[in-house]
């Protein structure tokens, strides 16, 4: 696996790219290291590695299973310890989910997609962050 980053204004505004997607992501630094909100920040892009990995799993297991989703939305909050460096001490993610799905169903798909199959889940753990989850569903 490779990703490239380009530094693109005299400040901390980058881009990133990998071979796998033609898409660019924009990331950039707070204010106070001269952050122009330009992109995400880099830890923003952490939780959204969370919610990505565990989603594409979440709804792959769902589909599998003929669950029909017409809504799928996550939500995630995580706490900062205040020492640098600033590490997530505790993650909850919020699952949104829309459709005819056995909520049994999906309580098993999202504990599988996130502590089973989800590898950004298995570093952050092992790195001492908290993860808990919680799933809502409506018709």
């Amino acid at each position: 696996m490779k990703v490239s980053l380009k530094r693109v204004n005299d400040a901390v505004h980058f881009e990133a790219s990998a071979p796998s997607s033609a898409v660019k992501v924009h990331i950039d630094g707070s204010p106070d290291l001269g952050g122009q909100e330009l992109g995400v920040r880099p830890m923003e892009m952490v939780l959204m590695a969370l919610a990505s990995c565990s989603s594409l799993d979440l709804v792959s297991i769902l589909k599998k299973q003929k669950q029909v989703i017409d809504h799928f939305s996550v939500d995630v909050e995580a706490e900062r310890r205040e020492q640098i460096p600033n590490i997530f001490t505790k993650i909850h993610m919020y699952f949104h989910l829309k459709g005819t799905i056995d909520p049994a169903k999906a309580e098993r798909a999202a504990e599988l997609a996130v502590k089973k199959y989800c590898s950004v889940h298995d570093m952050l753990v092992a790195g001492g962050v908290e993860i808990s989850y919680s799933v809502e569903i409506s018709n």
